[in-house]
Parts: C-alpha cells; structure tokens; sequence
C-alpha cells in the first residue's frame, strides 16, 4: 500500500481511482463495511482504492481545544485499512484553508482534478466543504457534472454485546466508541471495533514505587496526546513490546494495568501502568501496545500499602482467569 502526506506525492501519470472519504478513527466495524464496499468497486473496475483522511482533526481546526479522544493513531489507521484492501493511504493536512473551500470547489479539486476519480464511496450520513454545507445528494449531483458515480454506504448497527439480539442495536460510530471507552466499557467498544481497544506508546519511567515498595513493577505507557484512555480502573489486557531496532517478532503477555492517579499515595497526574506478567524485565524505552480485554473493578483509594498489595494480588488472579477465557 502507497502512503501519501498530501496529494504532492501523487505520482506522474496517475490515472482514475475509487475514493473513500473520511477520517476513519477507529476503523470500527462501520468504517470496515465501507471500506469494503470502496475496494470491491475498485476491483470491479480494475482500479486503485484511494482511502483519503484528514490530519489533525477537522474538529481541532475547526474548533480549537475541541479535538475528540482519538481511537487510532494515523499509524494504526494505515495498518487496518491496508488489511481491508486499501491500495493508497492518503493523508490531507486539514487546514482553515481547506475548512472554507465550498463544497463544490473541494470536490473540482481534490477528487477530480487531482485524485480522478471513477466513483466515490461514502457513508450515507457523510458531509463536505465550509461549514458541512455538502451531503451526498450534492455528492451525487456533481457527480454527474464532472463524470463519476457518487455512492453511499449505509451505517452499521448492532447488538452491544455482540449477540443477535436486535433490541440492544446501536449504531456503531467513533462517537459511540468513544462514549465506551470513557466509561471503561471496553468489551461494548470492542464489539463496535470489531477487536480490542488499544493504547500505544513508548515506556517511559514513572515513580519507580511499583517495584521497591509494592513488589509490582510496572511499565509505563507514555500514550499520544489525544488517545482514547479507559476510564480509571483496573483492566486485563494484553501486553505487546517491540525492542527498539531488533528484528525479532513481537512478545504479546497478560497484564493487569491500572488507569488513574494512584488516590492511595495522593497522585495527581494521570497514568497507565502495566504490570506485566510472568516475566522480569525492563521494558523502559521499548514501543509497546496495550489491548483492553475487560476492566476489573474501579480506582480506589486504601488505607494502607498493604491493603493495596493485597488487592493487586487479587488483580492479577482475576486477570490470569479472564485472559485465560480470551485465548
């Protein structure tokens, strides 16, 4: 799969192309159905799929200071969409410019002058130009002036728990996600994903009170700035570390990782610390990813280091046994 920053890196020559737009956070069961739709008409047509998506958030130019958690870094967007089929991951800086440009100019320029495009897939609900002013009906219309085929993808709905019952449908969406997560409801949001919520980021060193006083050293996770954290608690997740310029495959190990300020040592800065399983080892440094299974209980505050220790003995049992049913 091509990555583009920007349509300056659009090769000499280039030809039409299937386009879906979007920014994609996520990549949520929704998004997939979409992007699925976009590449089977690709083939169909013999012609590259360019996914288009926006950094930063449309929203945070829009509206500064309003950016949503973000699902997925950019990283993570262009490793799911290539597995759905993707064939070109372009990435178009958001700007105020680009924020003003009426619908009509955004699609003269972008999508046929640049990108060529043959069709254009969307969800059904999808928006365009200043001030959203555009709509697929739009779409479609100029379409027809400019010479390619406008189609929406309709949403995705669903059981939250994932079984069949329609009663408990929702429609799946970033925002709903992100409604999950914030309340640690992270196996909802992962029926949604279609797989685990995940965290990701460098280790980093933290207070150090995990290993010398607690006997639970952890690895703290320096996560991006707008990342989706779970609400504060405990979870069990799974522990994924990459040493940094090694060519050996990634380690995935159990973890119990607990999300807040640490209230039993009167903490004040939000942290995510990993303790990880079964292994002695210093993880500072390394790249490492963390997939939230199921939270555990809520943050709470004891009285003393030994109610604590006690209750993260606990932790861990309880994580060993909902791992162990992930498998």
């Amino acid at each position: 799969m091509q990555r583009w920053r920007g349509l300056e890196q659009l090769p000499g020559g280039w030809g039409r192309c299937v386009v879906t737009i979007g920014v994609f956070d996520g990549v949520h069961r929704g998004h997939q159905k979409l992007i699925e739709h976009a590449v089977r008409r690709a083939r169909q047509r013999d012609l590259p799929c360019v996914l288009v998506t926006f950094d930063p958030h449309p929203a945070e130019v829009v509206r500064p200071g309003s950016h949503p958690a973000q699902l997925t870094t950019l990283r993570r967007r262009a490793e799911l969409v290539e597995q759905l089929g993707v064939d070109v991951f372009c990435v178009l800086p958001f700007t105020m410019e680009l924020s003003r440009m009426p619908p009509d100019e955004f699609v003269h320029e972008i999508l046929v002058e640049k990108l060529h495009a043959a069709v254009v897939v969307v969800g059904e609900n999808f928006t365009f130009g200043h001030k959203a002013a555009g709509n697929i009906e739009l779409l479609d219309r100029l379409g027809e002036r400019f010479g390619f085929e406008a189609e929406p993808a309709g949403l995705l709905a669903g059981p939250t728990d994932g079984s069949d019952v329609a009663e408990q449908a929702v429609t799946f969406s970033s925002t709903y996600i992100r409604s999950c997560i914030d309340a640690g409801d992270v196996e909802a949001a992962a029926v949604a994903l279609g797989r685990r919520h995940r965290l990701e980021g460098i280790v980093v060193r933290g207070a150090g009170r995990g290993g010398s006083e607690l006997g639970f050293p952890t690895a703290n996770l320096s996560t991006p700035q707008y990342a989706a954290i779970p609400a504060d608690g405990v979870y069990a997740c799974w522990f994924t570390h990459r040493r940094r310029g090694s060519t050996e495959s990634p380690r995935t190990l159990p973890a119990a990782v607990s999300v807040g300020s640490n209230p039993t040592f009167s903490g004040r800065e939000r942290t995510v610390e990993a303790f990880v399983l079964d292994v002695d080892a210093d993880f500072y440094g390394e790249y490492a990813e963390l997939d939230f299974v199921r939270r555990l209980r809520g943050m709470i505050r004891f009285d003393s280091p030994e109610e604590l220790v006690d209750q993260m003995q606990q932790d861990v049992v309880d994580t060993r046994a909902c791992l162990r049913m992930d498998v």
